[in-house]
């Protein structure tokens, strides 16, 4: 049972396509974990979305996607943070789209701790601060607001699939958390 919402515009494969590229090919995307940051730049809040999965079961995700055919990087991660947040989001780019960390995904475990029974995937990995209103879409059924100290409880982590949860306390640790 597929529960994602189909995307409207798949770039430049169909969906045949696509999955025989994701047999034979890493594909790029990003990754996006919306922030709420106080005056000095420190992360008060962590957006965690709640969706569920291809076997109907609620984990906690990260606005994702893949970057498209003559696509740039800062293009892609607007989308899919307008996509996942909606267009009043206002997410704050960062001058230079420099990752923090780039996490590999694989269709079956290995030693990076990050699986995607899809495919192989290389994904570029943010931290975005968003100062506008947040209204989950697309596959998401909820965004919930956490403090860092909540969104690394053994609670919210359990709720994470294929080693999210290592990427948000890497996350965090590069944001300067647990100081």
């Amino acid at each position: 049972m597929n529960v994602r919402t189909p995307d409207p515009n798949p770039g430049w494969l169909s969906e045949d396509d696509l999955y025989e590229a994701r047999r034979r090919l890493p594909m790029v995307y990003v990754e996006a974990i919306p922030v709420r940051c106080d005056s000095l730049g420190y992360v008060t809040e962590v957006g965690l979305l709640l969706q569920a999965n291809d076997q109907g079961e609620m984990v906690r995700t990260f606005v994702s996607g893949r970057v498209m055919y003559r696509e740039t990087i800062r293009a892609a991660l607007v989308r899919h943070l307008e996509k996942d947040l909606g267009p009043f989001a206002l997410p704050q780019l960062p001058p230079c789209p420099t990752p923090f960390t780039v996490a590999e995904y694989f269709p079956s475990p290995s030693e990076t701790g990050m699986t995607d029974d899809r495919q192989h995937a290389v994904a570029l990995a943010y931290l975005i601060p968003v100062t506008g209103e947040c209204q989950p879409r697309q596959d998401a059924l909820e965004l919930s607001w956490m403090t860092p100290d909540e969104a690394l409880s053994h609670g919210v982590q359990a709720e994470f699939s294929g080693g999210r949860g290592g990427l948000l306390r890497q996350a965090l640790a590069h944001a300067g958390w647990g100081r």
